[in-house]
Formats: C-alpha cells, structure tokens, sequence
C-alpha cells in the first residue's frame, strides 16, 4: 500500500475507533487484534480490520454498530474528511461464524479514482483470563484486553482458526514479550475451554514444519506488504520470514507443546 492511502487508512480507522470508544454503543466492547497493536502499542504492522471482544449477543451488537455508523460515523467523516461512506453487515458464508459478527464500513471520493477503503469491524469472543484494562490516547479512554490474554488469543488463533492467518504468526513475533511464565498453564485451560484438542495442535505444528516453505512465503508477503519498511528491512537483513518461522515454532513448542511431545 502507498504511504499516502496508508495515512489515510491509518487515519480512518483511529477515528472509527475513537468514535466507538467515546459512544454508548461501545461500551465494554474490547479492542484487540492487530489494530490493538498498531494503535495502541505503535507495531510496525499496519492491519486493515479493527477487532473487538464482545461477552454479549453478537447479531444485536452488531445491529448497534450498523446504525450508529450510518447516522453518525459516517456523516462525521464526510465532514472531516471529505469521503463519502456506507456501513453494512457483513453477509456471506465467511460471515455465518457462531463466534464473530462483521460490519464492513466503505468510504470513498466520488471524483479520486482508486480512493475506495473498505474496513471490516469485527465483533468476536476470544478466552479471557484477565480482568479487562483501559488504555489512553489524547485522553480518550479505550478498553482492551490484557497485554498476556492479548498475545495467548494470537497463539489460540494459530490452532483454532481453520485456515492459518500468517499475520497471527508475525503479531506474535512482534509481541511475544508480553508471554509470561504462567502462559503455558493459562494456555492449556483456554484451549481446553475452546475445545481444541492436542490432535489439532500437533497437526498444526507438523503442517508449519512440513510445509515450511510455503508458510515462509505467506510470511515473507506480510513482512513485504504489511510492515513498516524500516521494520521489513530489518527483519529481511536478520533472515526474513524463515527466522520468523523459527522463532514461532519455538515459540510453540515452549508455551502448548507439553514436554515431551516435542
């Protein structure tokens, strides 16, 4: 992505994050994901969607965001920035997840060709062990997710999702700092909870060794498109998606992999 769309993007989503945090609607609604990084902890990994933990009735959520979007975000942003917008529930059989309702917002410029950005807000439950936490910016409060609860729920994604995400396997590189030494304990009851069983996570771990360079690809094409370009520098010179792999499946094997199975 240009810089230019970059900041744009950038700047639509931390309005629609804001607007959120400061609304009714948002109450107790959780930021988290890969926006949570970016906007809150400065990742050098831009992500186009912006997450949220919702404990309640998703459909009626999501209905609450719909309509607080149309009459309110979206004038708002017109305003301020001049683009034009919508915002619909997503449909579609990526969007029938028991667990994860999606709202895709659009804004665009009528007369700039290629302006158009689409921004899916998701609405999902993920395993919390933590109380929830504020964070701060320009004195608007957002509340989030722990900084550990944060990071297990990227490793939980790795084995729960159905089809790999490659941008989880990065976040967690960026962030696996924030594991402490009681993850692997409140790993292994989330997972329980979750129902993912030991079967599942080895057969994740042997596809991410077996099929090791077709994930170091999908790595290398996060770092590439994804990544701020001093970071992706960085990365590259240090050895690229490859060292990135590695260090993951230490990672696992550390924190899910009970000893001895390794």
């Amino acid at each position: 992505m240009k810089a230019e769309q970059q900041t744009t993007l950038d700047s639509i989503q931390q309005a629609i994050a804001k607007f959120v945090a400061t609304s009714s609607v948002g109450h107790n609604l959780l930021l988290i994901g890969g926006f949570r990084y970016r906007f809150l902890d400065q990742s050098v990994r831009t992500s186009r969607d912006i997450d949220y933990h919702w404990s309640g009735d998703l459909d009626k959520k999501q209905q609450e965001l719909v309509t607080l979007f149309r009459k309110r975000l979206v004038p708002n942003i017109r305003r301020q920035l001049g683009y034009e917008g919508r915002a619909d529930p997503a449909t579609g059989p990526d969007a029938e997840s028991p667990t994860m309702r999606t709202v895709l917002i659009s804004f665009w410029k009528s007369d700039v060709e290629f302006s158009r950005v689409e921004i899916p807000v998701e609405i999902t439950r993920v395993a919390c062990a933590d109380p929830a936490e504020v964070r701060t910016v320009d004195g608007i409060i957002f509340p989030t997710l722990s900084d550990a609860d944060l990071i297990e729920s990227k490793i939980i994604a790795v084995f729960g999702r159905r089809i790999i995400e490659h941008r989880d396997l990065v976040d967690i590189f960026l962030f696996a700092g924030k594991l402490s030494l009681k993850s692997p304990d409140r790993l292994k009851r989330k997972l329980a909870t979750l129902t993912v069983a030991r079967e599942d996570v080895r057969k994740r771990l042997d596809d991410l060794q077996i099929h090791s360079a077709y994930h170091i690809k999908a790595i290398q094409a996060i770092v590439d498109s994804q990544l701020d370009r001093e970071a992706a520098e960085n990365i590259n010179a240090a050895g690229g998606a490859k060292m990135i792999l590695e260090r993951i499946l230490g990672i696992i094997r550390t924190n899910v992999v009970p000893a001895g199975e390794v």
